[in-house]
């Protein structure tokens, strides 16, 4: 019952980071191609599930983390100080959660992270990485 239970949250995570879709507008200001990089991590885990990998543009000014998660999931409290990135999601699917996602930023631009979330008194961590690859023309809003 445990193995099925994290089987599912394991699947609900990894479906929730390729769930939205990118949307654009034709007179979006240019911006960044980022190669982006997110893993989730389960502590009693048997095995790593592999690294999920896109490229995105996304604009020079971020005001919500990059795209990923469940559709169910919303993003709040959305922080940028100095180099570091905050902010709180709260997923209400099959698989609700809720957690905080940190992001730091290099003096290159490039960043790590992590997003720390709780479903039912489980700790799944999705790691984060961002690195510019590019400057793009239409950014996702």
């Amino acid at each position: 019952m445990i193995c099925s239970w994290n089987g599912r949250l394991a699947a609900a995570a990894l479906l929730g980071l390729l769930a939205f879709a990118p949307i654009s507008l034709a007179d979006d200001p240019p911006g960044i191609l980022w190669n982006t990089s997110s893993q989730m991590v389960m502590e009693g885990m048997p095995f790593t599930m592999p690294p999920n990998s896109l490229k995105l543009c996304l604009p020079l000014v971020w005001t919500r983390p990059p795209p990923g998660g469940d559709q169910s999931c919303v993003n709040s409290n959305f922080q940028r100080s100095g180099n570091k990135t905050t902010w709180d999601m709260t997923c209400t699917g099959e698989m609700p959660m809720t957690g905080k996602g940190e992001m730091t930023f290099d003096a290159d631009g490039n960043y790590t992270g992590a997003i720390n979330a709780t479903a039912e008194g489980v700790t799944v961590t999705i790691q984060l990485s961002g690195t510019k690859i590019g400057t793009c023309d239409k950014p996702l809003t």
